[in-house]
Order: C-alpha cells, then sequence, then structure tokens
C-alpha cells in the first residue's frame, strides 16, 4: 500500500509540474502594468464589475500590456463584448516571432473578424477574414493560440481562424502600432473585457 501511495503521489506531482500555469493580466480591480493608449479623442478607459471597459472614441481607444509578453509558444483567453457601437470592441495586438499581428473581432461596420495584416493586407482583404454575427451586450469567450508556424483563435469554441504562417509577411496597421507587444482596442465602439490570461505552451 505505501508504495501505491508513493507512485501515485509521484505521478500527480509530475502531472501537476506538466500543466502550463496560467498568469492573470488583469486582477479584476485596476489597470495594474496597462497603459491606456493616447490616441486622439480616444474613450475613456475605466474598471468596473471586474471588467475593463473602453470606452467609444471618435476612432480608435485602447489598452497595451507594459509587461514581458512572450513572442511565441503561448495562449491568451479572455471575456470580451460589444457594449455600444457597430464595429470592433476587441482588437487583440500581440507578437508573432519577431513581427505582430491584431485579431480583429467585429470589424468593418461589425460584420467580419480576422487577422491584420498578412502580406500587406488587412482582415478585410486576406483569406482570413471571416463573418461572424457578435451581438451587443453579450459576453464572448476568446481564445487565441500561437506558434512558431500558425496562429488560430476560437470564438465560443468555434474555430475563427486557422492560418499557417510559413513565409507570409506579418504586419500591423499603423494606427495600432502604439499597442505593442499586447495590446485591446476598439473602433469608434465601447467594449468591455474580463478574465484576461495567459500561458506558455509546448509548440
Amino acid at each position: 500500500m505505501n508504495t501505491l501511495v508513493i507512485f501515485l503521489a509521484f505521478f500527480m506531482t509530475s502531472f501537476s509540474n506538466n500543466v502550463p500555469e496560467e498568469k492573470i493580466l488583469f486582477d479584476g480591480v485596476s489597470l495594474d502594468n496597462w497603459q491606456v493608449l493616447d490616441y486622439r479623442g480616444h474613450g475613456e478607459v475605466s474598471v468596473a464589475d471586474s471588467c475593463i471597459i473602453i470606452g467609444k472614441g471618435e476612432l480608435i481607444s485602447g489598452i497595451r500590456w507594459t509587461g514581458d509578453f512572450p513572442k511565441t509558444g503561448y495562449e491568451v483567453t479572455l471575456s470580451a463584448k460589444r457594449v455600444d457601437g457597430n464595429d470592433f470592441f476587441c482588437g487583440l495586438t500581440f507578437p508573432v516571432r519577431d513581427s505582430f499581428l491584431t485579431l480583429v473581432l467585429g470589424g468593418w461596420r461589425g460584420a467580419l473578424s480576422g487577422l491584420s495584416c498578412i502580406d500587406g493586407y488587412d482582415a478585410a482583404n486576406n483569406h482570413t477574414g471571416i463573418v461572424y454575427g457578435f451581438g451587443t451586450g453579450w459576453w464572448y469567450d476568446v481564445r487565441l493560440r500561437v506558434t512558431e508556424n500558425k496562429v488560430e483563435a476560437w470564438v465560443a469554441d468555434e474555430k475563427l481562424v486557422d492560418f499557417t504562417i510559413g513565409k507570409s509577411r506579418l504586419s500591423l496597421r499603423s494606427e495600432v502600432e502604439s499597442s505593442v507587444p499586447f495590446g485591446i482596442t476598439t473602433y469608434k465602439t465601447s467594449g468591455a473585457v474580463k478574465n484576461i490570461r495567459f500561458k506558455m505552451i509546448s509548440e
């Protein structure tokens, strides 16, 4: 019996050591380690009800993470919702290798999602663009996975992006370059985000 107990204890310890540890990027209370981006005419950014509220601006409003962030081999999860407006309520800018991309959710008057930019083309004009009907006032669980070879994204367990990087040239629209290494933006829209976490993953 003692041998079995020891074996089980060793097995559980080994298993727990192999489970990636999640890092909480937003504590639900403060904007610690987040910077409000100083876009001209940007909306107010505040914390309420354990959410970050990014208010509607003249054009873009947003925040950026000021701490360290990996370039590859990671997964980000969060919940996001459109509070008001009809354009993108969650634009996630993130590192990919030595470049960056933005996952746009509900852009181009609320009808399109995808990655910007691939070979110079934004989500409306490259093969990652997909129509997805986001409502207003509904929370959506978002998962972004970045490895050396692929970028994948899910919304409510539905896979929206399955992009093999290959030799594609990756870049950002100039409007969101200030949100690197990891940022969240909106366009003429109020959005809310919560439960922002990331973890390292094996390739």
